[in-house]
Formats: structure tokens, sequence, C-alpha cells
């Protein structure tokens, strides 16, 4: 009977570690798509930017769509930045949050009274740190590696 606790004691921790590693190691899936699927939202939106813009000048409602997206970026990033975040990411994960605190702050240049500002969109340096973000998707996909 001693020998069945035991073994059940045994057994009961083992699979405790293995659910904990299991968990951990979802943890990090996890944190990789959310970080690489921001990334990949800041790129995309660098893509259709300079031409969103130069159209942006002559028609209203691209204006409006313009502003839309800046919004939604913004909303994004902040929710981004609170973010849950393993252990193992935490380093990286503050160095895409300083980043995204400067993209926030340069957002917040070209919107005043909650509308966009065009000629100080043309001239932010908006694209330049998204840029800066994307260029850290290769050590977030490492992490997944």
């Amino acid at each position: 009977m001693r020998k069945s606790m035991l073994l059940l004691v045994v057994l009961s921790t083992m699979m405790l570690g293995a659910c904990s590693f299991l968990d951990g190691a979802s943890q990090s899936v996890d944190y990789v798509n959310q970080a690489t699927a921001h990334i990949n939202k800041l790129s995309t939106f660098a893509e259709q930017a300079p031409q969103l813009i130069k159209d942006a000048a002559t028609n209203p409602e691209t204006k409006q769509e313009l502003e839309n997206q800046l919004l939604a970026l913004k909303t994004q990033i902040e929710q981004f930045n609170l973010k849950s975040v393993p252990a193992f990411a935490k380093d990286l994960h503050q160095q895409v949050v300083d980043k995204n605190k400067i993209l926030l702050d340069e957002i917040n240049q070209v919107i005043e009274n909650g509308h966009l500002v065009l000629d100080k969109m043309q001239n932010s340096q908006i694209l330049t740190t998204i840029n800066d973000i994307t260029g850290l998707i290769n050590r977030i996909s490492n992490l997944g590696a």
C-alpha cells in the first residue's frame, strides 16, 4: 500500500511538471504569434501608407481612411504593450514596447483634435519607426524555434 501511494505521488508530480512545461510552451507560442501578428499589421500599414498619404492630399475619403487606420493602429499598439509576456521574452518585448511608445508619440503628433493633419503625417517619422519595429521580426520568430 505504501509503495502504491509513493508511486501515485511520484506520477502525479511528474504529470504536474509536464503540464507546467506544456503550459510554458503554449504561452511561448501564443506570444510569438501575437507579436508576429502585431508586427505584420504594422508592416502592412507601412506598405500601404505612402500611397494613402499621396492620395489623401486630393481625396477626403482616402484621408479619412488613413486617419481611421492610424487610430486603429494606436489602439492595437496600446493593447499590445499591455500583453502578458513569458519570462524568456521580456527583454525583447520591452524593446518592442519602447519602439511602440515612440510610434504612439509620432501618431499623436499627426492627430490633432481626433483628426489627421496631413502635412504633419507627410513629415513624420512614422514609417521609419515602423521599419525599426519590423526589424525585430527575426528575433521574435526565433523565440518560437
